[in-house]
């Protein structure tokens, strides 16, 4: 019964995630209220959140700290980019993603959560069907290779989905870099801080199972993705 109602609210979390980003998308590439759109992103952002939060099973203190420590992460380093440049480069953000910190919006914060966990669940999933694999054959990968791994592939993989946005985020007016290019370094603080994130999520103890999470990032990808070949 208890894993019946928890497919359950996986499968209802999916379909209104597949259904904002469908419509933000056509709204955004297809509709008069494109304006609308895009000023309703922070929407679409607090309900992911709180979608990955209904979904969690058995969110321990491991779940809630994570989520504080990325929050908090996530804004020191862009409060550190946007002010000082020392992070990331030269940038700032619009108006479109809300309240402010020292010029840092707090949902950026929460999207560094959202990130860092999604790509933490995938990265568990991987890790353990590959070291199952290994098993089956009769070699046993030694921890620190798994460590790494998950460090590495995690932190690419946050690069990936950073590259994947940033065309999109300057045209949609969430942020702006100075003369509108995009320095390497930003690549290179992205993947050095997703990857500490990662690996933090690796290290603490809290149940990792939430099949969401994978697909929601899936889904974010595909509509960053539409909107990088189709937005003018």
């Amino acid at each position: 019964m208890q894993l019946h109602l928890r497919s359950n609210k996986q499968n209802i979390a999916i379909f209104i995630a597949i259904l904002f980003h469908v419509c933000g998308a056509i709204g955004i590439l297809f509709s008069p209220y494109k304006d609308w759109f895009i000023a309703n992103t922070p929407l679409n952002l607090l309900l992911m959140t709180a979608l990955l939060f209904w979904v969690q099973p058995r969110k321990s203190l491991g779940f809630f700290l994570f989520f504080s420590i990325s929050f908090l992460v996530g804004m020191g380093t862009e409060m550190i980019g946007v002010n000082t440049g020392k992070l990331f480069g030269d940038y700032h953000y619009g108006n479109v993603m809300g309240k402010k910190l020292n010029g840092v919006p707090y949902l950026i914060g929460i999207n560094w959560f959202i990130l860092t966990f999604c790509i933490g669940v995938l990265m568990t999933k991987i890790s353990n069907w590959t070291e199952d694999k290994y098993e089956s054959l009769g070699v046993r990968l030694k921890p620190w290779i798994v460590t790494a791994s998950f460090l590495f592939d995690g932190g690419f993989l946050a690069t990936l989905f950073d590259f994947n946005i940033e065309p999109v985020a300057n045209k949609l007016g969430f942020w702006q870099w100075k003369g509108g290019v995009i320095p390497g370094f930003n690549y290179i603080c992205w993947f050095v801080i997703s990857a500490q994130l990662v690996l933090l999520f690796k290290k603490l103890d809290f149940d990792k199972d939430n099949q969401f999470a994978i697909h929601l990032l899936i889904i974010q990808s595909l509509f960053f993705i539409t909107l990088q070949i189709y937005l003018p």
